[in-house]
């Protein structure tokens, strides 16, 4: 055991040196160098926690992703975290607990409908789809892109049952409002929180204001395992509820690794199994396998010790942006943050005002040939996209801002990895921009 200990330490001095030797930022040479709208933003310290992990060879969950369940919920305050594959799944998860059949009568049934938005990421939306409920969307308020309350009031049908939204590229949602919609509905909420890990409403943490919520651990996201997500909750039942869908559907809580939590392994009697049926071996739900590794949690926990840096430099970045473009809101409409917050952003979005005499797609081609990365805003309106040709929804109004951002809007990056000079770049390339428009 000495030896090996010795042998680890050895082993992680190097990774150390080789950090330093291999991932040596290049000086930025403006119209050289691209500037991404995300990426991964390390040091030595992830790379460190990832070999340190893999010489456990502990290849599913483990010490890592135990360590990071708390500390996630201690930094958030919330009162149970459960780590799993991606995002996307994140969602699916949560959607998913909604129609276990031990919420009794809250219990989420086929047919049932779920509010949402068009103007977002289809892993938003696919789950209601999965599980076989049906979306309801709703506009999006011109200023915040988020969903409008009032238009989710007027969805409201003897139907509905959950709302799902997401906080979109880190700017809240308006939660006080949907909040109150939401309880006094009596309808579940999700936040998709993917976007906007360390945004904060009057205080508190969004992710933390509703039944359950989403994050996301993608390399463009906040903060990275490479692929993974995290589903949030206050409610012990809906926590195990979402662990057994992610854990193949089995009714059995044991940690990896771990027999007989319960004392009683072989003393169950379920469904129309036999009496003392294997409890590891019982299955509650019809589920999935969304674990993780413990080598990405190792990385997560790294970058989760950076969160607060990182949310500083996304704002810092943000705010350099906007007061940059200013001067060219007769061109371009910018985004504001919402009431009462303090948004992390995940991008800083842009919509073209109409009739000016350039489009989005003549400013992002002139972006992207000087290498400044642009993004739309996901799928635009999903009900435009072409794998939701024959899905059974309901819109209520019309979806006019939806289209806007379709047609008109896009985002560039304010990740940790862009500096200021980088920034100074941008906005003198969109200015130069707009310039040749407006003599």
């Amino acid at each position: 055991m000495a030896k090996s200990k010795e042998l680890r330490e050895s082993i992680l001095g190097k990774v150390k040196e080789f950090y330093a030797a291999e991932f040596n930022p290049p000086a930025f040479i403006p119209g050289v160098t691209p500037i991404p709208v995300g990426g991964r933003f390390f040091d030595a310290e992830e790379l460190t926690n990832l070999v340190d992990a893999s010489l456990d060879f502990w290849l599913t969950t483990g010490r890592y992703a135990e360590s990071f369940e708390k500390e996630i919920s201690r930094l958030m305050g919330i009162k149970f975290s459960a780590l799993c594959n991606s995002g996307s799944s994140a969602n699916l998860l949560a959607v998913s607990a909604l129609t276990s059949p031990l919420l009794e009568g809250r219990s989420l049934k086929a047919g049932d409908e779920v509010i949402t938005t068009a103007a977002g990421f289809p892993t938003t939306v696919n789950p209601i789809i999965q599980n076989k409920l049906k979306p309801v969307f709703v506009d999006i308020e011109p200023k915040t892109y988020n969903a409008d309350p009032n238009l989710i009031k007027s969805a409201l049908s003897s139907r509905t049952k959950a709302i799902i939204l997401a906080h979109t590229l880190g700017n809240p949602f308006a939660v006080e409002e949907i909040v109150k919609i939401a309880h006094e509905n009596n309808l579940w909420l999700i936040e998709d929180n993917c976007d906007a890990l360390g945004s904060i409403h009057r205080g508190q943490w969004t992710g933390t204001f509703g039944d359950l919520a989403a994050l996301s651990f993608y390399p463009a996201h906040h903060i990275t395992m490479g692929e993974g997500g995290c589903v949030l909750t206050n409610n012990p039942k809906l926590k195990k509820i979402v662990c057994s869908f992610r854990d193949w559907g089995r009714d059995c809580w044991c940690d990896t690794g771990r027999d007989n939590t319960c004392r009683k392994r072989f003393e169950w009697q379920l469904g129309s199994l036999p009496y003392g049926y294997d409890h590891k071996y019982v299955y509650s739900h019809v589920g999935y396998n969304f674990k993780i590794t413990d080598m990405q949690a190792a990385v997560g926990l790294a970058q989760l010790k950076k969160l607060k840096r990182f949310i500083k430099i996304r704002q810092r970045n943000w705010e350099l942006l906007r007061s940059g473009l200013v001067p060219l809101e007769d061109f371009l409409i910018l985004p504001q943050p919402a009431d009462n917050s303090e948004p992390s952003w995940f991008g800083f979005l842009i919509t073209i005002r109409p009739k000016v005499p350039f489009s989005r797609n003549d400013l992002v081609h002139y972006l992207e040939e000087h290498k400044i990365a642009t993004r739309l805003l996901f799928g635009g309106n999903l009900t435009k996209q072409p794998a939701y040709k024959n899905i059974d929804f309901r819109i209520v109004g019309d979806l006019k801002n939806t289209d806007t951002v379709m047609n008109q809007s896009f985002w560039i990056g304010v990740y940790p990895g862009i500096t200021p000079p980088m920034i100074k770049y941008v906005v003198k390339t969109i200015n130069t921009f707009v310039g040749k428009y407006s003599r």
